[in-house]
C-alpha cells in the first residue's frame, strides 16, 4: 500500500483513483503538526509514501509565511525522516516557483534555485530538508496544475469565458500546464520504482507540453469548450498580485524520461479531458 498525504487537493484526488493507495486528509492528519505525519506513517506501515498535500495559496503565503513554511517544509521533513527510519521510499511534490524565472531556457534539476516569493521559499526549504534527511527520496517539481477539481486556471477560464465576450490575460509568463492526473501517475510510478530501485532517487522535473503562456492556455481552453471569448495579451505588470510570479517557468524534463520513462503530457489533451469530465 502507498500512503498519500492529501485528499481534497487536485493531485491527491487523482491519486485516490489509482490501485493500492490510501489517502489521508486534514481530518486524519493536520500538516501543521509535523510529528503527527510521522506517527501516521508508523501506524500504517506503507510500502511507500507520497506527499501530495501543501499550503498552495501563493498570494496567501506572503502574509502567512510561517504557516506555509510549517506545512511545506517541516511536515515533509517529518515524513521523510519517518520513511528513512522505516527504509521506505518518499516522494514529495514541489514547484517551478523555486526558481526566479530569469531567462528563457528550461530549468534543469541542477540549476540554482532562487525563489521570488514566500511560497517558493517554503517549498525550497522542504526540498532541502528532505535531501538532508536522506534515505530513499524523490522530489517532483511541477508547474501550473489543472484538473476538473478544485480551483485552477482552466476552470476559471471556463467560467469567465461563458460569462464574458473578452478577457485580458497575462502573456509574458511561460511554462508547462500540467494535468493533475499525469502528476499523480508520475508520482505513483516513481514511488513503486523506488521500492526496488532506490538508486533512482533525487530531484526531477515534470510539466506539460508544449510550453505556452497563460494567454495561450486561455485561447486553447475557449477553443476546446467552443466558447467565443476574445483574449488580449497583457504583461504581468498590468496584473499585479501580492506574490511575484516567475516569468520563465519552463522545466527541462529529460531526466525523468531517461530515468523512469515518463514523458511530458500534452496539456491540450488534458484540457479536453477536463471539459469532458465537467460536462
Amino acid at each position: 500500500m502507498i500512503l498519500v498525504f492529501g485528499q481534497s487537493g487536485q493531485v491527491a484526488r487523482e491519486l485516490a483513483l489509482l490501485a493500492d493507495v490510501r489517502c489521508l486528509g486534514r481530518d486524519d492528519v493536520d500538516l501543521e503538526y509535523p510529528l503527527n505525519c510521522a506517527e501516521a506513517i508508523a501506524i500504517h506501515q506503507p510500502a511507500a509514501v507520497i506527499n501530495a498535500a501543501a499550503f498552495t495559496n501563493v498570494d496567501g503565503a506572503e502574509t502567512e509565511a510561517s504557516r506555509a513554511h510549517l506545512v511545506n517544509a517541516h511536515a515533509p521533513e517529518a515524513m521523510a525522516q519517518a520513511c528513512a527510519d522505516l527504509g521506505i521510499p518518499f516522494v514529495s511534490i514541489s514547484t517551478d516557483y523555486v526558481f526566479d524565472g530569469a531567462g528563457d531556457a528550461p530549468w534543469r534539476e541542477g540549476d540554482t534555485p532562487a525563489p521570488v516569493n514566500a511560497y517558493g521559499r517554503s517549498k525550497l526549504a522542504g526540498e532541502v530538508a528532505i535531501a538532508q534527511v536522506g534515505g530513499t527520496w524523490a522530489v517532483l517539481r511541477t508547474s501550473w496544475v489543472v484538473s476538473a477539481h478544485g480551483n485552477n486556471f482552466v476552470k476559471t477560464m471556463l467560467r469567465l469565458g461563458a460569462e464574458r465576450d473578452a478577457l485580458t490575460i497575462v502573456a509574458d509568463q511561460i511554462g508547462g500546464l500540467t494535468p493533475a492526473r499525469d502528476i499523480a501517475r508520475a508520482c505513483h510510478h516513481m514511488a513503486q520504482s523506488l521500492i526496488s530501485e532506490p538508486n533512482k532517487g533525487g530531484i526531477y522535473h515534470f510539466s506539460g507540453s508544449p510550453n505556452a503562456s497563460w494567454a495561450d492556455v486561455a485561447r486553447a481552453t475557449f477553443e476546446t469548450a467552443d466558447l467565443t471569448c476574445t483574449v488580449t495579451d497583457i504583461p504581468s505588470s498590468d496584473y499585479p498580485t501580492p506574490a511575484l510570479r516567475p516569468l520563465n517557468s519552463r522545466l527541462d524534463c529529460y531526466k525523468i524520461k531517461k530515468t523512469f520513462g515518463i514523458k511530458r503530457p500534452d496539456w491540450r489533451k488534458g484540457i479536453a479531458d477536463i471539459v469532458k469530465e465537467l460536462a
